[in-house]
């Protein structure tokens, strides 16, 4: 290719797998010292990735083939730079968020919720590197739902100035601003890290920050970037345009189409949780799902209400135990719930129960540990099981009520739950032959 390429997908469609082999073909091409970086979001799905190439590359090969996730990498190559900052994850700047925004002193009529400093912050601030009200005063606000003059921009300001001058004390530093900052010292420093291309999977959760970051890793040239990405899945709400972040793929933009792993009737589940919903291309464009399909049938998706947790649990033990004794194994079993805290909960429950279980964590899994695996939604990105069971998918819980609430801005709503439905679909969308939904009491308006 001569430049830049772009494969979208829906789930099952294989395009981590075509990730794979297209870096281990161009291994195959590279003079002495060069390297393949193969780039994803996710921590579990990078371990997964470098376990898997190990089927597909000789050990020549594999040498010059780089396994890692993007923050993991950023974090390696400031600190062998001697970068001082902590770098923190959003999620981790809660409790200052709460200091800043409680000794702010905007005028009745100026008053925004919480969320909108946030997410201001994270869609405005931190991708065009704002540190002064004047840049901020002219920045574009395009795709925000709350329209501001500019007298309200500068009463706004002193939150973020707060919130800038905090943490350059405390010596922390966002994971966005670290992106920006590593891009820059590629730049002064030339071509030194032996990166001849980049592959990345799971695009579409990389921001724009992530984006500019990798054009600038190798030069624009031949054969020199390689994404994979289905904006149907995306659970972290980082919207990027490539073309925006110097990547022009024009040309160069590939469709899978077709669903090898789960059967047509679980697909049809899953799509069904993104019904009406707008998913773009990762280009400013929009990608529809009519065209998608899978070439294998099954048993419907089982949907099984209880009346009390201690049911559910005993009902999905009684699953567990019946695919057990069908097929001799556990370990294509998976159990999905929402937060870490509930994994934790049914996890004990099941020990508790009799059953073998595993926690799915950051490692690659090992598949000589017998049970079922047991995972918060998060941690099942790019993964597959033959059999899943989606538990406690009640009311309150599926959507999270924290994960979309606190905000009156439309956009910001409206993305808070296309990220938790993608959560939801991207579940769903692991299962090859099974998939059951449990819940006691009242069901989630997804699943209703």
């Amino acid at each position: 290719w001569n430049g830049p390429v772009r494969v979208i997908g829906g789930a099952g469609t294989g395009k981590t797998v075509v990730a794979m082999h297209r870096a281990v073909w161009l291994a195959r091409q590279l003079a002495d010292g060069e390297k393949v970086l193969f780039l994803t979001y996710n921590t579990n799905l990078a371990a997964d990735i470098a376990n898997n190439l190990k089927g597909l590359a000789s050990s020549d090969e594999l040498s010059r083939i780089e396994v890692i996730n993007i923050d993991a990498w950023v974090m390696r190559f400031l600190k062998a730079r001697k970068h001082s900052a902590t770098l923190k994850y959003e999620s981790q700047l809660n409790e200052l968020w709460t200091d800043v925004l409680a000794r702010s002193e905007a005028p009745p009529d100026q008053v925004l919720p919480d969320s909108f400093y946030k997410e201001e912050w994270e869609r405005i601030i931190l991708p065009n590197r704002i540190d002064g009200r004047d840049e901020y005063l002219k920045v574009s606000r395009a795709g925000r739902g709350v329209a501001l003059n500019r007298r309200q921009r500068a009463v706004i300001w002193n939150v973020f100035d707060d919130m800038r001058a905090e943490m350059s004390h405390r010596g922390w530093k966002t994971f966005q601003d670290a992106m920006l900052d590593a891009r820059d010292l590629i730049s002064e420093e030339g071509d030194k890290h032996g990166y001849r291309h980049v592959v990345v999977d799971e695009t579409q959760d990389m921001g724009p920050e992530a984006l500019q970051l990798i054009r600038g890793m190798v030069p624009e040239t031949k054969d020199d970037l390689f994404f994979v990405g289905d904006g149907h899945q995306r659970i972290y709400r980082r919207r990027a345009v490539m073309g925006k972040c110097g990547i022009r793929i024009v040309g160069r933009s590939r469709k899978l189409k077709i669903n090898y792993r789960t059967t047509e009737q679980i697909r049809r589940f899953a799509s069904a949780i993104l019904t009406g919903l707008v998913i773009d291309d990762l280009d400013g464009g929009e990608d529809g799902s009519n065209d998608y399909l899978s070439l294998t049938r099954g048993p419907e998706p089982e949907l099984l209400p209880f009346e009390r947790e201690n049911d559910e649990i005993a009902g999905i033990v009684e699953r567990v135990k019946q695919i057990e004794e069908d097929e001799g194994t556990l370990t294509n079993v998976c159990v999905m719930l929402r937060t870490t805290g509930l994994r934790d909960q049914y996890y004990k429950a099941f020990r508790d129960a009799g059953l073998d279980a595993v926690l799915r964590e950051k490692r690659a899994d090992n598949q000589q540990v017998p049970g079922i695996r047991v995972a918060n939604m998060h941690r099942v990105k790019g993964l597959e099981f033959r059999h899943v069971v989606m538990a406690a998918m009640r009311d309150g819980v599926v959507p999270n009520r924290q994960a979309v609430a606190g905000s009156k801005d439309k956009t910001e709503l409206r993305d808070m739950e296309l990220a938790e439905r993608a959560l939801v679909h991207v579940c769903a969308s692991r299962a090859i032959e099974s998939l059951v939904v449990t819940w006691h009491g009242k069901a989630s308006e997804y699943v209703q």
